[in-house]
């Protein structure tokens, strides 16, 4: 029995191979909603039965076509339509639990204001003690309350919003969560970060090589999304691909030059790295200033992939930490 007797809502949950995580999804999802999708992206270790086990319909994603968030949330949503669709869709990602107080608190305030395209609350990874990666994404969640450009892969649409913008992009394999905001947008609709517990998300990042790929996952979002929309009034994504740009590309390769050509004590101009760290650190500590401050050349390798995708042709693969 779930817990709303008439939800206007229903969830749907994404995912591949997520095991006990999938398991704390799916429960803190049939207690709050009627309806629940999960769409596996080609799991083998179980998944598709325990979510039908759970009561959750289940969409298995066809693999010889790129598997991406966006088209697998957007293939949640056509599930839905074949029964009706709902006045809002709650979407999360399968490594996250939804807070039991979430879903009356986010309705109240789409409810409340007609004019409210979607919202999403505070997003907690579940083990910041684990590891300084961890601890990381925490604090990259953290950001201000009220009016958003964007929320991220947890969020509760309004139906008809989602659906006047098209959805997600299915062919962007990163990012593709504030380029669907920023149509939104555009098209009227209001975004709101909410003061409330949203969602616990399980990173499981352990190791340095899952931190470098998920920030050049981030690069790769930059360079394709100031792509896509640079030139227009909003500036998508344009400073953060330029500051890239300016502190793994521009920078470095300026002090190879006078070294080189000019004279080797140029190289002093590296010096420029540790005093950018330590002048963070005073707003965010060392781990924040120290990472973000690394984290420029991992996105820079991001741009060079899209790039690269851009100007030889061609699919990018997915960017995977996990």
């Amino acid at each position: 029995m779930t817990a709303f007797a008439k939800n206007p809502a229903a969830a749907i949950a994404i995912g591949r191979n997520e095991g006990e995580r999938l398991e704390r999804c799916l429960s803190s999802l049939v207690r709050q909603f009627d309806q629940v999708i999960y769409v596996d992206s080609g799991s083998s270790d179980g998944s598709i039965e325990y979510a039908r086990a759970q009561g959750a319909e289940v969409v298995e994603l066809d693999p010889s076509i790129p598997f991406t968030a966006a088209r697998a949330r957007n293939a949640g949503f056509e599930a839905l339509r074949s029964r009706g669709l709902p006045e809002f869709v709650q979407f999360i990602d399968a490594d996250c639990e939804l807070d039991p107080d979430w879903a009356p608190t986010a309705l109240m305030a789409l409810e409340l204001d007609p004019k409210l395209g979607v919202v999403c609350g505070r997003r907690r990874e579940r083990f910041p003690e684990v590891s300084v990666y961890n601890r990381l994404a925490d604090s990259e969640w953290d950001t201000p309350i009220g009016p958003a450009r964007a929320c991220g892969g947890d969020a509760i649409y309004r139906t008809a919003a989602f659906e006047g913008v098209n959805g997600f992009n299915p062919d962007l394999i990163a990012g593709e969560e504030p380029e669907l905001c920023l149509r939104l947008a555009r098209a009227g609709w209001g975004i709101e970060r909410l003061d409330a517990e949203m969602t616990l998300h399980d990173a499981q990042m352990t190791r340095f090589g899952q931190w470098w790929q998920r920030s050049r996952r981030a690069g790769f979002a930059f360079a394709e999304g100031a792509a896509m929309y640079g030139k227009d009034p909003e500036r998508h994504w344009v400073a953060e691909t330029r500051r890239a740009l300016v502190w793994a590309l521009i920078l470095p390769l300026t002090v190879l030059f006078f070294a080189f050509f000019l004279n080797p004590w140029a190289l002093l101009g590296f010096l420029v790295y540790p005093l950018q760290v330590m002048r963070l650190q005073r707003s965010m500590g060392w781990e924040r200033g120290l990472f973000l401050t690394l984290g420029k050349f991992a996105e820079m390798q991001g741009i060079t992939d899209y790039w690269r995708k851009r100007i030889l042709g061609g699919k990018q693969a997915l960017i995977e930490y996990k």
